[in-house]
């Protein structure tokens, strides 16, 4: 026979040996009387239980602390927008003042003229879809927060603290005064 060849693998038996018991030498007994196994179980029970209510709380309280962070960024982030909104919007208002003085001036030419209608009133259609609305206060009493007062008119022109002309259109977004309207206030 050659050493080469494999033989056939022999089953190996599986002796199972008997475990023997330690030999009790009192110590157990000594440790946990039958009478008291119930009460170290329910001690180890209860303190189980107290261990998972504080888990359960701490988890509790990051939940919430992370849904009020949560809450709180999107709140920074709304504002954030609004704020670069009207940033934004506030830099085109002297486009509009321009487009304003080129509709008023005097031209020959009915094309460029309605062209540049055409074009101030896309403009403030797309401010008006954003919520911008023009502070046009004239013949009402002055109000510092929309107005700046840049002259005086007189008595002629209506009654004392009253705006009696709009130099410059004021703008506001929702509650948010974008630009105080400049005006004439009759004096008192």
């Amino acid at each position: 026979m050659s050493k080469n060849k494999q033989q056939p693998e022999k089953e190996q038996e599986v002796v199972e040996t008997p475990v023997s018991e330690p030999e009790n030498d009192g110590a157990m007994e000594a440790e946990q009387k039958p009478e008291e196994l119930p009460a170290q179980l329910q001690k180890q029970l209860e303190e189980a239980v107290a261990q998972r209510d504080e888990y359960l709380n701490m988890a509790q309280r990051v939940q919430a602390d992370f849904e009020n962070f949560r809450r709180r960024n999107n709140a920074v982030r709304a504002e954030a927008y609004e704020d670069g909104a009207r940033a934004f919007i506030k830099t085109i208002l002297p486009v509009m003042d321009n487009l304003e003085r080129a509709l008023a001036a005097e031209s020959q030419d009915n094309a460029l003229h309605e062209g540049v209608s055409m074009v101030y009133r896309q403009l403030q259609e797309a401010l008006e879809k954003r919520g911008v609305a023009v502070i046009d206060r004239a013949g009402e009493k002055f109000d510092p927060n929309l107005e700046n007062a840049v002259m005086q008119g007189d008595a002629s022109e209506g009654e004392p603290g009253t705006v009696c002309a709009v130099l410059q259109k004021g703008y506001r977004m929702g509650d948010f005064v974008l630009r105080h309207a400049m005006v004439r206030v009759v004096a008192e």
